[in-house]
């Protein structure tokens, strides 16, 4: 527009003139401008040098809600709401303005707009009146709000997910992850909750929950049944508007799984309470990526429980092992070292670890444990069968496994008593090899003898000897049967209430002819009543036969074997005692091992064959009775063995 327009000064006398009653015509000169005033698409407004209203287009009036008549000569002030005042010095100081305002419309509600301000000047280059052109942003504004909010929204969720993480105890940071969450939704609830599906009727299970200080109580399970069905069905998040069941409290809520590499966690569910009738894109994308990182919370909180119960474990089962653990590389250097405390190699970790082996032991030793290594690495397994070290007195085995070409894990074992089991089966096997073979030389001898005939006197003599001999190859192979037997769990015993003194009289009147025979005298002192007791007649007969004559065995001629009973409520405690050679003290423990026998008695050549002791204590405890040892060398042993009293 040029000075070609009406004059302001004219225009406004004629707007005095008129009284508001017409518009005032813009005049031929301006028919061109007066059309593109109204048929252009923008919103134009002309604005006097007083700030009134002086026209304006279809556009803007139907923007405002304005009639023509209506808006004409109000203040701009009056529709334009402003953080700053609209004067003459902010728009007169330039030729072209741009601002954000917010409009005021006829109906009271506020609209954002962008505006445009230009000032026309008339011939003599003096301000004749502004043109303003409004531009509506409300869908821009509206955009921007969203995203702020989404940003505000994906802020707090990220946050609140890495203080998650960081966290040592995930489940008591997640109530604190919903409030946050709730608070940037501007939601009053936000839960985690899993659906079971294995009753018959499938329920909600509530785990974690927050719900906004001074909201109404909410149901979760109630509102979440009707609609399981369809969230079940959903592979991503599902939004719930108001139902008409829901509308008095108008709550709508919006559910997203909570996914996890080994399957689903449960869902998060938000819940809104204020008449919300739709879930935006960008709501339900903030609401399915913090469920995602919970669930990779809950998935790294998994793992790493996973990883310390498997640690745990480990280390249990590394403490039980009696093995000791080396980790070893090519150089014999010590990567890792696992032992028992009570282990007699233990050392600490961190004084051996980064060390190398033949540091801590024997060079020669060391280099039997690797063996011959291969240029390539570790390849196959290695057994050092036995080894001893300098400052042990125990026996030791080793196996080198490969971990890789250039790991081995060493497992080095205490084998004492393994090498003393091997001893022992050696020790049996020559021993009863010459209780085998003697008793056999001399039968095949007295056959010959008695095949050569002899006087009456003579054969009687042979054929003593014959039986005798066949006797003790006979209890010898009944005791290895016996052995046997209990070693495989075959021989069961049944305790049932029997009177014990006809079994100690006859096992007293059993080993009678070799204690003669051997000048030793028995004696049993026990009152001549029953003794009842919870027992096995033929299995406490081979128990106190035994006993009985080991002691006359090794007791010196002219000594005497006592067995005496002791009573008390509930037991019933017999006593075998001899004056013979005594059992050593570091003997004791290993004295009812199979095969065992004191150096002593290896010493002195008394015959055994090591397994009697053995079968005592195994058919003593099979009755539920105990039997212990006291003894003193070359003063004599004593064998007490209990037994259970049979209720009356």
């Amino acid at each position: 527009m040029d000075e070609k327009t009406v004059p302001l000064a004219k225009h406004m006398m004629e707007r005095k003139q008129a009284g508001k009653a017409e518009p005032v015509p813009w005049g031929e000169k301006d028919m061109d401008y007066s059309a593109l005033f109204d048929q252009t698409g923008e919103c134009v407004f002309i604005i006097g040098l007083d700030l009134r209203y002086l026209a304006a287009n279809q556009q803007a009036l139907s923007l405002l809600g304005y009639t023509e008549r209506e808006l004409v000569g109000m203040l701009v002030s009056d529709v334009m709401s402003l953080d700053e005042e609209l004067t003459h010095l902010s728009i007169l100081g330039g030729g072209a303005n741009l601002y954000e305002r917010i409009l005021r419309r006829k109906d009271g509600s506020l609209l954002p707009v962008e505006i445009s301000t230009s000032i026309v000047y008339n011939k003599k280059k003096e301000p004749a009146y502004i043109q303003s052109i409004a531009r509506n942003i409300s869908d821009r504004k509206n955009a921007e709000e969203i995203l702020k909010k989404h940003t505000r929204i994906l802020s707090v969720i990220s946050d609140a997910t890495a203080q998650l993480l960081r966290s040592s105890s995930i489940e008591s940071r997640i109530p604190q992850v919903l409030e946050s969450l709730g608070r940037a939704m501007d939601v009053f609830c936000c839960a985690i909750f899993e659906i079971n599906t294995f009753s018959a009727k499938p329920f909600v299970n509530i785990q974690y929950q927050w719900v906004k200080a001074g909201s109404p109580a909410i149901d979760i399970p109630s509102v979440i049944s009707p609609q399981i069905s369809t969230i079940l069905k959903e592979s991503s998040g599902h939004f719930f508007l108001p139902s008409e069941s829901q509308a008095a409290n108008h709550l709508s809520f919006g559910v997203a799984p909570i996914h996890g590499t080994l399957g689903s966690w449960g869902f998060l569910g938000l819940f809104d309470n204020q008449g919300k009738t739709i879930w935006s894109p960008s709501e339900q994308n903030a609401i399915q990526t913090a469920a995602n990182l919970i669930g990779s919370a809950l998935q790294r909180n998994d793992y790493e429980e996973t990883i310390r119960l498997s640690e745990a474990r480990n280390r249990i089962i590394l403490s039980a092992l009696p093995d000791l653990l080396i980790r070893v590389d090519l150089n014999g250097a010590i990567l890792d070292y696992s032992a028992n405390p009570n282990h007699p190699l233990y050392v600490h970790r961190d004084v051996i670890s980064g060390r190398k082996l033949s540091e801590t032991w024997p060079v020669e030793v060391v280099e039997q444990i690797l063996g011959v290594k291969e240029e390539a690495g570790f390849k196959s397994v290695h057994v050092l069968p036995s080894f001893t070290l300098p400052f042990s007195r125990d026996i030791y085995e080793s196996r080198l496994y490969p971990i890789s070409l250039s790991e081995a894990l060493i497992v080095v074992r205490n084998i004492n008593e393994q090498a003393k089991l091997d001893e022992m089966k050696s020790d049996f096997i020559n021993r009863a090899s010459h209780e085998l073979r003697t008793p056999v030389t001399s039968a095949i001898l007295m056959t010959e003898l008695i095949q050569g005939g002899g006087t009456t006197d003579e054969l009687n003599e042979y054929w003593r000897t014959l039986t005798s001999e066949l006797n003790r190859q006979k209890i010898l192979i009944d005791r290895l049967l016996i052995a046997g037997r209990l070693e495989s769990g075959m021989m069961k015993l049944e305790r049932t209430s029997m009177d014990l003194l006809p079994v100690l009289v006859d096992s007293v009147q059993a080993v009678k002819a070799i204690a003669n025979k051997r000048k030793v005298s028995l004696r049993l002192n026990v009152a001549n009543k029953p003794i009842q007791i919870l027992g096995d007649k033929s299995a406490l007969e081979q128990v106190f036969i035994n006993l009985l004559n080991n002691a006359a065995k090794f007791s010196p001629e002219g000594k005497t074997v006592r067995m005496d009973v002791l009573e008390n409520e509930s037991q019933v405690g017999v006593i075998i005692s001899d004056q013979g050679l005594g059992i050593p003290s570091e003997a004791i423990p290993y004295l009812f091992e199979r095969f065992y026998r004191a150096k002593n008695v290896t010493i002195a050549e008394i015959p055994g064959s090591g397994i009697g002791l053995y079968i005592v204590k195994s058919i003593v405890e099979e009755l539920g009775g105990g039997i212990t040892v006291d003894s003193k060398i070359n003063e004599g042993t004593k064998f007490i063995v209990t037994l259970n009293k049979a209720e009356t």
